[in-house]
């Protein structure tokens, strides 16, 4: 029988700019009795690499230009913080009363670019994405690789909403040792026919596994060890995910 085991791993403490984050995941497999195989994989909550990256603002610092104070009394929002989503954005696809849904630098379509304030201390604190995900999890996955001496891959996910459906699900923004997307097209079903169209989110479906097991609130289990994932194929990167704008019906 096939199954996948996901551990929260123990013992990660508040992480801060500069923290060495391969050092302190490898303690947390440590102290949670997982030892490392080929072919596992660490789901890495987004906030905790954004810390260790210096990615957060003080509100206080931040001077709103002429369109988010436009944006602000639309979105009920504090225009200091429209700013900065304005800052990490390409283009505002929506404003309306609680949010801003936008295409950020990276390419992301999501609610105020990712930024938030929750588990990020100080009441005038906010935490941005990582600057570019994908390179953070290609960095981390070598740098535990050198620790450990295995060959790990890593996902970093956050929780995005969709088109479709309420709620928030975890999400990819980076990914390194494993296919971003399982193209299973050419394979057949238990009839024989031909698959032509599926296409699995295996990054995205890995990151909501891993968000499940994390929590939402004040867990404070932001790394999931998994063990048993099935084998794709090669590497992938977080670009094969993102939709053309050409192609996405909603835009």
């Amino acid at each position: 029988m096939r199954s996948l085991t996901l551990t929260a791993l123990a013992g990660v403490p508040e992480i801060v700019r500069g923290a060495d984050l391969p050092a302190l995941i490898e303690a947390a497999l440590q102290r949670s009795g997982v030892q490392p195989q080929a072919g596992d994989a660490l789901v890495l909550a987004q906030k905790i690499v954004s810390k260790a990256e210096g990615r957060q603002v003080d509100l206080r610092t931040v001077t709103p230009s002429a369109e988010a104070l436009r944006l602000a009394p639309i979105t009920g929002k504090d225009a200091r913080y429209v700013e900065v989503v304005l800052r990490e954005s390409r283009t505002v696809l929506r404003a309306v009363p609680g949010v801003l849904v936008v295409e950020d630098v990276r390419g992301f379509v999501t609610a105020n670019a990712g930024i938030d304030q929750s588990n990020v201390p100080g009441d005038e604190q906010v935490l941005l994405l990582p600057l570019a995900p994908q390179r953070s999890a290609e960095r981390l996955r070598a740098a535990l690789r050198e620790r450990t001496g295995v060959d790990q891959a890593v996902i970093i996910n956050d929780s995005f909403g969709r088109a479709w459906r309420n709620g928030v699900v975890g999400t990819a923004l980076g990914v390194s040792g494993l296919p971003a997307l399982a193209d299973l097209r050419g394979q057949t079903d238990r009839d024989g026919r031909a698959l032509r169209t599926t296409q699995v989110a295996l990054a995205d479906e890995l990151a909501a596994a891993g968000s499940l097991v994390m929590g939402q609130a004040a867990e404070g289990t932001p790394v999931v060890h998994v063990r048993g994932l099935p084998r794709y194929g090669s590497d992938g990167s977080i670009d094969d995910l993102l939709r053309p704008a050409d192609k996405d019906l909603f835009r």
